[in-house]
C-alpha cells in the first residue's frame, strides 16, 4: 500500500513535500495532484525510474512520458523551447497545455521513447509545483492509472488503480474533466497532438 501523504492543495506543507521528493529520489513513484488530473511522477533522467513506471502503469515503452516543471526556467533546463514555445508558454502556462519542443541532453533515452522530443507544462497547483521545485529538475507527468483506464482524480482512485505506487501527495480531488492539450511547437508549424481543455482554435490566436 502506498505511502499517504495529506497536504493542503493551495497551501502545500513543504516538509511533506520533502518526503514526496524523499521517495522520487531513489527511484519510487510517487502521485500527485495537477490541475487537471493525478499524475505520476518520477525523475525522468533515471532510466531505471522511468522503466519501473512503465512497468506499474502496464504503459508500452514506445510511449513517451511527458513532464511538468515549476517554471519556465526548469523547462529549459530539460528541452530547447522554440520561439513558439515561448509564447505558448507566456500565454497559457501555468495552466494545462502540454508544449512538445527538442528534448534536452539530461532526459533518459527510456522517458522519450527512442523519440527526440518531450512534452512539457507548467501546471496552475501549488503542490504539483511545489514537488517540480524541489526536485530542481522537471518531474514525469504521465496520468495516475493503468494504461488504457480511467484517468484517476482522487486519492482513492489512485490507490484502487495503481496499489503498487510507493507514495501519494493527497490534496484531495483535481478538478478532472478533459486531460491537458498538446502542441507540437518543436518546429516552425505549431500542431495539434491531442484535443484537451485549452482549445485548440485559442492556440492557434495566441500565435497570431
Amino acid at each position: 500500500m502506498p505511502q499517504i501523504l495529506r497536504v493542503d492543495a493551495r497551501d502545500p506543507d513543504a516538509a511533506l513535500i520533502a518526503r514526496a521528493h524523499h521517495f522520487c529520489r531513489p527511484g519510487l513513484v510517487v502521485a500527485y495532484p495537477t490541475d487537471t488530473l493525478y499524475g505520476l511522477a518520477v525523475d525522468p533522467r533515471n532510466a531505471t525510474a522511468v522503466r519501473r513506471l512503465f512497468e506499474l502503469k502496464g504503459r508500452a515503452e514506445t510511449s513517451a512520458l511527458t513532464l511538468i516543471a515549476a517554471d519556465v526556467a526548469q523547462v529549459r533546463e530539460a528541452a530547447e523551447m522554440t520561439a513558439a514555445a515561448e509564447r505558448l508558454a507566456a500565454r497559457w502556462w501555468p495552466g494545462p497545455l502540454t508544449i512538445v519542443i527538442g528534448a534536452g541532453p539530461p532526459l533518459a533515452a527510456e522517458t522519450l521513447a527512442g523519440g527526440r522530443t518531450v512534452g512539457v507544462r507548467v501546471p496552475d497547483h501549488p503542490v504539483a509545483v511545489a514537488l517540480a521545485r524541489l526536485a530542481g529538475f522537471c518531474v514525469t507527468a504521465t496520468s495516475a492509472n493503468r494504461s488504457g483506464g480511467t484517468a484517476a482524480v482522487t486519492p482513492d482512485a489512485v490507490s484502487e488503480a495503481l496499489p503498487g505506487v510507493d507514495a501519494i501527495l493527497d490534496a484531495g480531488a483535481a478538478p478532472g474533466g478533459a486531460p491537458s492539450t498538446i502542441v507540437d511547437a518543436s518546429t516552425r508549424d505549431v500542431t495539434l497532438i491531442r484535443a484537451g481543455v485549452v482549445p485548440w482554435d485559442r492556440v492557434l490566436r495566441s500565435l497570431e
